[in-house]
């Protein structure tokens, strides 16, 4: 008669599985709340404890740690030393085991969990099990996935379950196993990390969506997030309408999201290819898109639109004038959802009422080689800290449209420069290779609005040729960090042109 052990704390699935196992003859053995679970079901079952005749101790902390267990699931059944040895020592073999883990990572997403809350939920036993099933899948299957149940019986059933079916259920085992690790990991590093990174650093995911391909067709891809951890970002939105979020949606979402949920007032970005191409702030949310909009027209047809305040019916009718990739905000008025349902292939997100700036405090990226990480960009240095290195001719500008044009510098591609004026952005200057290029290319498609703008700059001007051509098409005042070689002839040009210039001292190279 095989043998299985049943040890799971998701008991989703539990009893079809246990009982179909007995009706295809199968013996077995079981542990606290599974135990518990069959016994009240009627489903013929042994403890583990009778078992190992070792009774369960320190609360719970030992059970399946014993030789009996470990030696039925490891004995290599094809080695007559093995065999031998399990005859002599009385260890019969366990051929199925069945284990789901502690939620260790829904229990550290708890708000108020404590540390001694978190050390409880490190399951011990559940991986140790996992481990030997998986070391020795030649002969012994590992479930540790309810979804994995059905297809398990049905084969064993018809005969068919196979070496490549338990090699898939050990490769499923040993990821989870590696995720658990990862997230105990994460959490012990998490309290004494600061600003610092790890010497070792595990990040165990699992795909919550299949997309359809990547940046371009031919390319697999798939959205990832940790097990058990609290949902943010795009992981924590609700698609109310629309087909499928992209790969290349899912990007530009984020990067709208995440520089719209900077300002306290109400705002709407559009973005276009990751890179904002309108911003604007006012007192309500219509006049905040309107500004966004009128940033860059052209540009924003078939962008993706963020805002951090509830839309109702008139944002909405003025946003179906238009054709949107994506519309996100924190709620949709009835009205407004009845407006946009007219747009089939339009996809409305709600989205959480904050938006972190990385997953989890952390920036990967891919190289050939390995991964660069970094801590978010979430520097910010106050106004009052400015340093004024010109006083220009006019008056000096709004507080608030200096705060809009550093803001937005920050979430553009470098070289970035922001034309802001009127709580909008009237031009932006992404990814070019020399400054004064996007310089002039913030100028142009700003036109006669560049006149009276505020330009916010992510790094210093290494010479003074983009602040003359900013002051040529009548831009009053420039925010950048200073830091250059040339800043003296920087300062000079300003002087001598009658331009603001501030330094902030921070940089925002966005790659």
């Amino acid at each position: 008669m095989a043998t299985a052990l049943i040890s799971v704390y998701d008991k989703t699935g539990l009893l079809p599985l246990a009982k179909g196992l007995v009706n295809l003859g199968w013996d077995l053995l079981a542990t606290g709340g599974t135990l518990k679970a069959l016994g009240e079901a009627g489903v013929p079952v042994r403890e583990v404890a009778d078992y190992t005749g070792a009774p369960e101790a320190f609360g719970g902390r030992v059970k399946t740690l014993h030789p009996r267990i470990h030696g039925g699931l490891l004995f290599r059944r094809d080695d007559p030393a093995h065999v031998a040895d399990a005859a002599r020592l009385g260890i019969g073999p366990i051929d199925l085991v069945v284990v789901n883990l502690y939620p260790f990572e829904a229990t550290v997403a708890k708000p108020g969990v404590t540390a001694a809350e978190c050390i409880e939920q490190i399951d011990i036993g559940g991986p140790s099990m996992i481990r030997s099933a998986s070391k020795n899948h030649a002969t012994v299957t590992v479930l540790t996935d309810p979804n994995q149940y059905e297809s398990f019986l049905k084969k064993q059933a018809e005969g068919t379950w196979s070496l490549e079916d338990r090699r898939a259920c050990a490769l499923a085992a040993f990821q989870r196993t590696a995720a658990y690790d990862a997230a105990i990991s994460a959490w012990m590093a998490s309290g004494a990390l600061g600003e610092g990174l790890p010497e070792r650093l595990s990040i165990g995911l699992e795909a919550k969506q299949t997309l359809r391909y990547g940046e371009n067709p031919h390319q697999p891809a798939a959205f990832y997030v940790r097990p058990g951890a609290p949902a943010e970002g795009i992981a924590a939105c609700r698609q109310l309408q629309g087909k499928e979020l992209s790969f290349n949606n899912l990007l530009d979402a984020d990067a709208a999201a995440r520089t719209v949920f900077q300002f306290a007032a109400p705002s709407c970005v559009i973005v276009k290819h990751n890179n904002p191409c309108g911003v604007g702030r006012g007192p309500h949310v219509l006049e905040a898109f309107l500004k966004a909009q009128a940033g860059d027209p052209v540009s924003s047809f078939g962008g993706i639109a963020a805002f951090n305040r509830p839309v109702g019916v008139e944002v909405a009718q003025a946003m179906v004038q238009s054709f949107w990739e994506v519309v996100m905000a924190p709620a949709f008025s009835p009205e407004a959802l009845a407006l946009f349902a007219a747009k089939k292939q339009l996809r409305l997100l709600e989205t959480p009422a904050t938006w972190p700036l990385s997953a989890h405090g952390l920036d990967l990226r891919s190289i050939g080689g390995g991964f660069l990480v970094q801590r978010p960009d979430d520097a910010f240095t106050p106004v009052d800290q400015w340093q004024v290195k010109a006083t220009g001719k006019g008056p000096k500008p709004l507080v608030e449209d200096m705060v809009l044009a550093q803001t937005v510098a920050k979430a553009v591609k470098s070289n970035a420069i922001v034309l802001v004026r009127d709580g909008g952005t009237v031009g932006i200057g992404a990814g070019q290779m020399s400054r004064v290029d996007s310089v002039e290319i913030a100028c142009r498609k700003a036109g006669d609005r560049a006149r009276g703008s505020i330009l916010g700059s992510d790094a210093f001007f290494p010479f003074a040729d983009g602040l003359e051509l900013a002051a040529q098409h009548g831009v009053s005042a420039i925010i950048e960090p200073g830091g250059s070689l040339r800043d003296k002839d920087v300062i000079e040009a300003a002087q001598r042109l009658g331009v603001w210039l501030f330094f902030t001292g921070t940089r925002h190279f966005r790659h």
